[in-house]
């Protein structure tokens, strides 16, 4: 049987922190989403007691040998030696026909991997975006990058209603806009009560950046849901402006030689325009442009808004980056001490 996750390592690279290290980009395929996470050799080392430890036996594979003499960010071919051996590693018991190893928690939190099995998670997957419950965290994350696709192709659908020349072309396209909005709404909510009635372990901070995620979601769907309103009324004052237009014209080729052009068209008038004076249209046409300048400010305060969250989710980052270069720092310098000590211990002994 095939296996349901695809492994490799396609590449390594070297930080670019005070002390370099090398880091391994493991590629992950499956069934609904494909990714890369990013671990160093302790990581595996680390991997492989946990799978120790939770399997009850080794895995089927060993981790290739630690270099004491040459590293391997000034040693490329022992970077692509070490890169090649724990791509296998990962492979024989991602295929190994002893599920034992690939059951644990320890795999799955390293690989980030779902708690359940393709189908399961991809029943789960549906049933957030029908907009019942979502109960792995994992396939909250689908969820959103489903979200994201949903309000991609909603923007997209109204860039061609603004670039089509039919009024036909424009309604299919707002009608598809729609539809990728309530879309989107239905999965925002669902998000919402995942985060809310699930008790997940992911951390405070994981949590508030998910948080995050889903109110910029909905800041982005409430902008093109006033885009698409802006649009719908400048349509419809178009229209009316077209109909005064065509009954001017009209009226006024039945006009004496020399008489001013004036009147309106019947029959082409709309509901709102049947009971109006020429001066009541005008007053409507004013009264279309103030909204439609109205939503247009509305949807510039959206995207200021996105703005400065995008500009404080950086500053967060780099915060975060900084300090987790510093634990990194201070993980490495407290291990060579106890390797140190362990050496002299083991001269004692």
């Amino acid at each position: 049987m095939a296996p349901s996750v695809e492994i490799s390592i396609p590449k390594a690279q070297t930080s670019k922190t005070t002390k370099p290290y090398t880091i391994y980009d493991i590629s992950l395929r499956l069934p609904l989403r494909s990714f890369t996470i990013q671990k160093r050799y302790s990581d595996f080392t680390a991997l492989h007691g946990a799978l120790t430890s939770q399997a009850g036996a080794p895995p089927p594979a060993s981790l290739p040998q630690k270099s004491w003499f040459s590293r391997t960010t000034t040693n490329p071919e022992l970077t692509e030696e070490r890169r090649k051996g724990l791509e296998s590693y990962l492979r024989t018991i991602n295929e190994a026909d002893d599920t034992r190893w690939r059951d644990t928690s320890a795999w799955r939190s390293y690989l980030n991997l779902p708690s359940g099995t393709n189908s399961s998670t991809a029943s789960a997957l549906h049933s957030a975006v029908t907009g019942t419950s979502i109960t792995d965290p994992v396939v909250w994350l689908d969820c959103h990058r489903d979200l994201k696709s949903q309000l991609h192709d909603a923007r997209l659908q109204l860039t061609r209603r603004d670039q089509a020349t039919s009024a036909q072309a424009q309604h299919e396209c707002s009608a598809q806009a729609k539809k990728c909005l309530v879309r989107a709404g239905t999965m925002i909510t669902t998000l919402e009560q995942g985060l809310k009635e699930q008790g997940w372990d992911l951390g405070e901070g994981e949590i508030r950046r998910r948080r995050d995620l889903v109110g910029s979601a909905k800041k982005e769907k409430e902008g093109l849901e006033s885009l698409l309103s802006a649009m719908a009324a400048k349509s419809q004052l178009d229209r009316t402006v077209a109909s005064v237009a065509d009954k001017t014209a009209l009226v006024g080729g039945a006009s004496p030689a020399g008489a001013p052009k004036q009147g309106r068209v019947l029959g082409k008038e709309t509901g709102r325009t049947r009971e109006l004076d020429n001066e009541g249209v005008l007053q409507l046409q004013k009264q279309l442009m103030q909204e439609q300048d109205g939503d247009v400010e509305e949807l510039a305060k959206v995207v200021r808004r996105q703005r400065d969250l995008g500009v404080a989710i950086q500053e967060e980052l780099a915060v975060q980056k900084d300090m987790l270069e510093m634990l990194d720092e201070d993980v490495t310098r407290v291990g060579g001490k106890v390797e140190v000590v362990r050496k002299r211990v083991d001269k004692i002994s």
